[in-house]
């Protein structure tokens, strides 16, 4: 006869192997997914490795690429400009290539007639009714302003007098040094424009400006450094607009003027102006700009081509 104490004694030995067998048996799956993972760990950081190679060389070779355009630009552009005058409108751009482009410029022969400095105010929806009351009220005498009412073309319709010399437009006559001196120190007062020295009428303005815009109204600020290049294009002899990678963006200066065939018709643009290649195009599209035509250049998928064509 079985005793209870057998009975126990068997149930014991049953669970005690179960136990055995799920520790063992985890022990194998757990050995197998840690073997799992670690192959998959072993691949990705092969993967990030090759990554970061790849990363390094495109790094070096922007470099290369940079340091070849700063050695030959100054020659590629030398003399390019000569007996011209160039006006720089900024609207957020980096004190660098400001500073580049103008050595380069320097370098063809331009004559620089100075900057009006635009700060984000400008680009501002909140001030956009200020800012549309203060151009008609600081309009000079005999001026007009376009038709349209957004307020990028109405400041560039401002501006555009005091920045560029008339092009040979019949009745257009230039606007008198005390009231372009009115008009920046109007602007310059509700905080629309830096103070600064009123700059000297050029035959063709550079629109600097950086990259892509942040924040809700991007877009729409945006949009507002596109027309008034395109407004100025339209007071002298021509105009570029040139910012940073990430200004042929939709929130980019450079990339609202591109998908606007109105305006990319008749602005040259550079969407590069950080790279040495960029701020000799910058400079080539004032030439071609000079010479009545246009293009859009960069590293973007919008750009027609990587450099603007030598003279």
């Amino acid at each position: 006869m079985i005793s209870f104490r057998y009975h126990l004694v068997s149930i014991a030995a049953v669970f005690l192997a179960l136990a055995v067998g799920i520790v063992l048996g985890s022990a194998g799956v757990s050995d197998r997914l840690l073997s799992a993972v670690s192959h998959q760990a072993d691949d990705l950081a092969g993967q990030v490795q090759t990554l970061r190679a790849e990363r390094d060389g495109l790094a070096a070779g922007q470099r290369a690429s940079d340091e070849f355009a700063r050695r030959v630009g100054p020659a590629a552009v030398r003399g390019l400009l000569r007996g011209s005058t160039v006006t720089l409108v900024t609207s957020g751009a980096d004190p660098a290539d400001r500073d580049a482009v103008l050595a380069l410029l320097q370098q063809a022969g331009a004559a620089v007639g100075g900057e009006v400095a635009l700060t984000p105010a400008v680009g501002d929806p909140a001030r956009g009714d200020q800012l549309r009351a203060l151009t008609a009220e600081l309009l000079p005498t005999g001026a007009q302003l376009p038709a349209a009412t957004d307020t990028g073309s109405l400041v560039g319709g401002l501006l555009g007098g005091i920045v560029l010399a008339p092009a040979g437009q019949q009745g257009v006559q230039p606007i008198a040094a005390q009231q372009a001196d009115a008009v920046l120190a109007g602007l310059a007062a509700a905080g629309f424009v830096a103070p600064g020295q009123r700059p000297q009428p050029g035959n063709v303005v550079l629109v600097l400006t950086g990259g892509a815009l942040q924040g809700v109204d991007a877009a729409d600020a945006a949009a507002v450094t596109a027309r008034l290049a395109a407004q100025l294009d339209l007071a002298g002899g021509g105009a570029v607009l040139a910012g940073r990678t990430g200004s042929a963006d939709a929130t980019g200066a450079v990339g609202v003027a591109r998908a606007e065939p109105g305006i990319v018709e008749r602005i040259s643009t550079v969407d590069d102006v950080q790279t040495g290649a960029g701020q000799v195009s910058a400079v080539l599209a004032l030439r071609e700009q000079l010479d009545g035509r246009a293009g859009s250049y960069g590293t973007s998928a919008t750009a027609t081509g990587g450099a603007a064509p030598a003279a």
